[in-house]
């Protein structure tokens, strides 16, 4: 079951991205992403209001720990991914985000000096390389232009957010459950959002509420926001977070297939190349050592 749920969750996560890209010209991106976790947070709001109550102490006393986290994940994550999207497609913001492993090497080598090997800097700088032909189209020379797409560095700094709010969780409060922590970050990605939200739709044009925009918040909010939270600590109270970690690595795949399929995205070769480097990169880097701290047991029972 748990690798069901794992496989679901990627998948999902993937959907978020289709989604997001083909209801660019319907739904301001800011405005997007405080419609979704708002209606995720009517959602849970039953459930959570009884947990906020008896933690709201501990809540208080971790403001400064909470705040940060809930700005980089529900307010800035996927914020930035669909200000990308506005301008990039689906295939690229996938594969892009799949580098989120090695900038999370790559910070907590430079600035929190954990020991890094030559391999995993090996590692790094193919996913580097893999990187800048995403970006660059497969032409070198744009670099050298700075003839970068802007949705494509909105979407570095959505895998940037991610990577610091990922590092960062090593300070989460241990007081507090999942849930509830989950919860809280919601509300205060919601509430960071509201004042973007309402001076994005000044300038923006009119909404068009038609049921695909209904039904695409509502995709949102439960699918990749709730659902995927659920199942993914569901697949790590399981198999462990090193195990399900590499779950993560389907979502470029998921991600090309829908966007084929929904968006018709052609898959060009420097895809196929950017993937490839990305992915001998996160070898080298992450899945390697990951696998050497995986129980013997585990593997051979």
């Amino acid at each position: 079951m748990a690798y069901l749920l794992l496989t679901l969750t990627t998948l999902f996560w993937a959907g978020n991205f289709v989604l997001g890209r083909a209801m660019h010209n319907v739904l301001p991106p800011v405005t997007m992403a405080e419609l979704r976790w708002s209606v995720a947070l009517l959602i849970i709001l039953p459930f959570l209001m009884p947990k906020l109550k008896a933690h709201w102490r501990k809540i208080v006393k971790h403001w400064k720990v909470l705040i940060p986290l809930g700005v980089l994940s529900v307010g800035s994550f996927n914020t930035f991914i669909y200000l990308g999207l506005t301008t990039t497609g689906a295939t690229n913001a996938t594969l892009l985000q799949s580098a989120i492993p090695i900038i999370i090497l790559v910070i907590s080598g430079f600035f929190l000096k954990e020991t890094v090997s030559f391999r995993q800097w090996i590692g790094v700088v193919c996913s580097l390389l893999g990187v800048l032909t995403l970006i660059s189209l497969g032409q070198p020379g744009q670099l050298l232009n700075l003839d970068i797409n802007q949705g494509d560095l909105w979407i570095l700094a959505a895998v940037l957010c991610w990577a610091s709010y990922s590092i960062c969780l090593r300070w989460r409060p241990a007081e507090l459950d999942g849930f509830t922590f989950f919860g809280v970050t919601v509300i205060v990605g919601v509430v960071a959002l509201l004042p973007f939200s309402l001076l994005e739709l000044q300038s923006a044009a009119p909404i068009i509420w038609k049921p695909e925009a209904f039904g695409s918040i509502l995709y949102m909010a439960v699918f990749p926001s709730i659902l995927a939270h659920l199942f993914w600590n569901r697949g790590v109270a399981e198999l462990g977070a090193a195990k399900a970690g590499l779950f993560i690595h389907l979502m470029p795949l998921f991600g090309m297939l829908l966007s084929t399929i929904f968006l018709g995205e052609g898959i060009h070769a420097y895809h196929l190349t950017g993937m490839v480097l990305i992915f001998i990169g996160i070898y080298l880097a992450v899945i390697t050592n990951v696998m050497k701290r995986i129980p013997k047991l585990n593997r051979g029972s």
